[in-house]
């Protein structure tokens, strides 16, 4: 068996796991899951942080799950601001999960770091199912008077200031909710993408380079009015390989990443009084439909999701 370290062994698997185009957004899991394990052979190995991978048994890896969740503190790692707190359980299983498949690739021909699975032993956390939250119409409604004017202050006249970004604004809240795509999947949508004439977007889903799974969504009258008002002032600039939504001044547009739409959102929503995510609007977008008589295969395809576990939740 070949004697690689904990972190080598972490390194390699990493690099295969791009090398078959998983999303970015998976390898930044599979990171944060082994900055913990660091920290953990630090806080508690501290004369060998890095043992071989091979020489950790079982009863090392039960120690880090107790240990996460006994005494582990997160800090905010997230948009929203919030206190240092413990793990929580969907956490604790999402590192178990991220650990599993790091066994996975270990025990696997031509790799062979490893004797046995070793987290097929280890007793998965238990993780309540969440409450599926969702926008009622006036939340809506708000939001999209928010994304118009400002409330971080008024002028002695006691008028809203407009946004420079309502069009803009307007555009992703109403096509998150017509359509229940990924944050990350609105961040990469492209001119070409785009079909005013038939109200769709070829959306590229998870994975990277030829690893994505293409899918047509379909936006409703609301939507392509407001995709139209953002889009047109545009048309002489943009061209087709360019994604068509940007932050930043005009002259040096960027495009919009993830991260940066989940905190547009949150702002957008705390300007309205409501919580809001991009994915509570992927949350509405699947009950609606459901409420008015959609099935769940469907569905299942409209999301872009491999299996019907995440619809039937």
């Amino acid at each position: 068996m070949k004697k690689i370290t904990l972190s080598q062994a972490f390194d390699g698997f990493i690099l295969d796991k791009q090398a078959v185009s998983k999303s970015a957004n998976t390898i930044r899991n599979y990171r944060v899951a082994f900055s913990k394990v660091a920290l953990w052979l630090k806080a508690t190995r501290p004369n060998d942080p890095d043992p071989y991978f091979a020489d950790l048994i079982r009863r090392d890896w039960v120690a880090f799950m107790a240990w996460l969740r006994d005494d582990y503190i997160s800090a905010c790692e997230g948009v929203a601001r919030r206190e240092p707190r413990p793990l929580s359980q969907k956490s604790l299983l999402n590192i178990h999960t991220d650990l599993c498949a790091l066994y996975t690739w270990a025990i696997s021909p031509g790799i062979e770091l490893a004797a046995t699975h070793i987290f097929h032993t280890i007793e998965r956390p238990e993780a309540d199912a969440p409450i599926i939250e969702t926008f009622t119409r006036e939340q809506i409604r708000d939001m999209l008077k928010a994304c118009k004017e400002s409330c971080a202050w008024r002028n002695h006249e006691g008028k809203t200031n407009e946004r420079s970004t309502a069009d803009r604004d307007q555009a992703i809240v109403l096509l998150l909710l017509s359509t229940g795509i990924r944050a990350s999947e609105l961040c990469d949508i492209r001119l070409r993408d785009v079909d005013m004439t038939q109200r769709s977007i070829i959306v590229a889903g998870k994975g990277r380079g030829q690893g994505k799974k293409q899918r047509v969504v379909h936006f409703g009258k609301s939507t392509g009015r407001a995709l139209w008002r953002y889009l047109t002032p545009q048309m002489k600039t943009l061209k087709q390989d360019d994604t068509i939504f940007t932050v930043g001044p005009e002259d040096a547009p960027r495009s919009l990443t993830r991260d940066v739409l989940w905190k547009l959102v949150h702002r957008i929503g705390k300007r309205a009084s409501v919580e809001a995510n991009p994915h509570k609007f992927r949350h509405t977008f699947a009950t609606h439909y459901l409420r008015n008589g959609g099935d769940l295969f469907t569905l299942q395809a409209l999301l872009g999701h491999t299996s019907l576990e995440m619809v039937q939740r």
